[in-house]
């Protein structure tokens, strides 16, 4: 006899179907063995199994037990196909009934006690569930997360022997309830900066329009202080967004008691992050940093300390908004759809090349460190903005009047503006975002009066301007042209864009095309 149960096998944030079969073959000396491309987790699931079964009074027949995963050549990864094999092998020895198991698909470890101990991915194994017709048993613990799916069946046993049970009629399993959705904290702001009125305007500007903002400033100057309350400026998720983001979470087995948050991601790796760290990857390719900001903020303070390979493996990411990992017998793709925020001092040193403490060694200094980050990498970064030393006079200042409230009022408006555009044009809210225009929209919301024309084509032969540079600058204008509430892009607001535009080592270039 051979039993069967589905299971799943994590692609990414998507899951795909599996089918453990086990079968008793009758042999001089018992054996378990697992088949079907299995990884290390996996093959030691046969020890978690027999182990299971001793505690809670089981042992296994005096048979060989051969459990097979297909399809054969999928790579199964992971502790959570304990619970399938084991249902499997209860279904073979006659414990529970051969039927018992038709419309189910299961996750789940297994403790040597019996207990059931969660595993990542419940939401997106779910969902998929449901997408196949299938109920899911999961974990307890996993159950909360695995009800955000929806119309979904689910089972949340707190131990195998509980299971048996409840398929034997001897115990009734309720279905678990969704978590909370977690009350977004009160964050840091903006009355807290005194001083740096340019820089608040440009994390005003990026927060309108998701655009990437780059912070440079001698250390102290309130570049991590700014970029911790972009977080606040943002609308919250959206629910098409929130079960995205959370999705990436749960793969990473971040989610808590099925606890979910509307509040936008606010990644902040440290600088000595390798590749894999940011774009994910590693023995089981989980999500990395840029996926784990998915629909929020990726901070990268001191950015020049960052390894060139690990920050030119964000470029793609930056333009397309997912990440392939490429391996040898697999692609999983994860969404990495952030807003990039960076700070960084001017040299090593710090200071700088004007100024009390000014770095003996500039420009020369100014110009190594700053070529740690590629141009390419610059090219995507929308604004640049410098964050002069703060002075005691600023610091002797009441707190500005205005907070982060008043601003993120005045960007909720700006994004409402370009929400109605894309409904307009049938495109979705996220899309419509003006730092993400393209095609129709973008040529149809994004060109300038004659005056802003000439300007724009002005600074872009003076600068050698690349296409990615000209397109960017007037999906800044456009937002800049939001904020003021004006229905067209006037020359000031291609002239601001440029401002900020200024790449480092083409400041100068920029900054006399704009203002000849």
């Amino acid at each position: 006899m051979v039993a069967r149960v589905v299971t799943l096998a994590f692609d990414g944030v998507d899951a795909r179907r599996v089918d453990v079969e086990v079968q008793l073959v009758a042999t001089p000396q018992g054996a378990f063995s697992i088949v079907g491309l299995p990884d290390k987790a996996v093959a030691e699931s046969r020890e978690r199994v027999r182990g299971a079964f001793a505690g809670i009074g089981l042992s296994l027949p005096p048979k060989k037990v051969i459990a097979n995963l297909a399809p054969a050549d999928l790579p199964k990864e992971g502790s959570h196909f304990d619970l399938p094999i084991a249902l499997a092998l209860l279904a073979s020895m006659g414990i529970i009934g051969p039927d018992a198991l038709d419309g189910w698909a299961a996750i789940g470890e297994l403790g040597l006690d019996g207990q059931i101990a969660g595993v990542g991915g419940s939401l997106p194994a779910a969902v998929s569930a449901s997408a196949m017709g299938l109920g899911l048993i999961c974990p307890e613990v996993n159950g909360p997360e695995a009800a955000w799916a929806g119309d979904v069946r689910l089972l949340a046993p707190r131990s195998l022997i509980s299971l048996i049970n409840h398929f034997k009629g001897q115990q009734i399993l309720s279905a678990p309830r969704p978590g909370d959705i977690a009350t977004p904290k009160k964050g840091a702001d903006l009355r807290d900066v005194k001083g740096q009125e340019g820089a608040k305007r440009a994390l005003e500007i990026a927060a309108a329009g998701g655009h990437n903002l780059l912070f440079i400033g001698q250390p102290g100057s309130g570049k991590s202080m700014l970029a911790q309350r972009l977080p606040g400026l943002l609308p919250p998720l959206t629910p098409a967004e929130l079960l995205e983001t959370s999705m990436v979470w749960s793969v990473a087995g971040l989610i808590e008691r099925g606890a979910l948050t509307r509040e936008r991601p606010f990644r902040s790796p440290h600088h000595s992050a390798s590749m894999a760290a940011l774009t994910g990857g590693g023995h089981r390719a989980k999500p990395g940093e840029a996926s784990l900001a998915h629909n929020g903020v990726l901070f990268l303070d001191e950015l020049p300390e960052y390894s060139p390979q690990a920050l030119d493996s964000l470029r793609q990411p930056l333009e397309t908004g997912e990440i392939m990992v490429a391996r040898a017998n697999a692609h999983i793709r994860y969404p990495a759809q952030f807003q990039l925020i960076a700070a960084m001092n001017p040299c090593r040193c710090g200071m700088g090349g004007a100024g009390k403490g000014a770095c003996g060694k500039a420009p020369r200094c100014q110009r190594d460190y700053q070529n740690r980050v590629s141009g390419p990498l610059f090219d995507r970064i929308d604004l640049t903005i410098e964050t002069p030393p703060v002075t005691p006079a600023d610091m002797a200042l009441p707190p500005p009047q205005e907070g982060t409230e008043q601003v993120a009022a005045r960007v909720a408006r700006a994004r409402d503006i370009q929400i109605a555009r894309g409904d307009a044009l049938g495109i979705s809210a996220k899309e419509a975002l003006n730092a993400r225009l393209s095609g129709e929209a973008l040529e149809q919301f994004t060109t300038p009066d004659a005056d802003g024309k000439a300007l724009l084509t002005k600074a872009a032969e003076a600068t050698g301007m690349s296409a990615r540079g000209w397109t960017r600058t007037l999906r800044l204008a456009r937002t800049i042209a939001d904020l003021e509430g004006c229905p067209n892009i006037a020359r000031r607001h291609i002239a601001e864009a440029l401002m900020y535009r200024r790449t480092t080592h083409r400041a100068e270039q920029a900054f006399t095309a704009m203002t000849a």
